[in-house]
């Protein structure tokens, strides 16, 4: 029985989110799907006319950056991003966001290959989903 309690517990704690798990997923093109304000409201995208494109390196930093989706892979932008250090803080993922004009941290609740979802500052609830290009090439 002790052995089954432990067996128990052993997996309640390895299924538990483990914030330096989510790090792998973080790379990539990531488009909103919906937004949860701070009061409740949730507001959904059905069409996004912009994508966020991460890029995290070794060091645990990296940046974020605004991209305008075209057709056949590819991508129209400016040479503004994000520059963004990650730091794991009393067991969550924090994302340090900065930029010449601003800086600021999220947190990432969850990250997996298909979604990802992310905390801000004003406890707005960010859910991505994994960007599929538009492909027109016909074989």
């Amino acid at each position: 029985m002790k052995r089954f309690l432990l067996l128990i517990c052993f997996v309640l704690v390895g299924c538990s989110g483990n914030p330096e798990t989510y790090i792998q997923h973080l790379d990539g093109y990531w488009e909103i799907e919906e937004v949860t304000l701070s009061d409740g409201t949730v507001k959904d995208y059905t069409f996004n006319e912009t994508i966020d494109y991460i890029e995290i390196n070794d060091s645990l930093s990296g940046f974020r950056k605004k991209l305008k989706p075209g057709i056949n892979n590819t991508y129209y932008t400016s040479d503004d991003a994000e520059s963004l250090e990650i730091k794991i803080e009393d067991g969550d993922l924090n994302l340090y966001y900065s930029t010449p004009f601003a800086n600021w941290k999220e947190t990432v609740l969850e990250a997996s290959p298909d979604h990802l979802k992310i905390i801000n500052e004003n406890k707005n609830v960010y859910l991505y989903k994994r960007y599929t290009p538009i492909n027109l090439d016909v074989e």
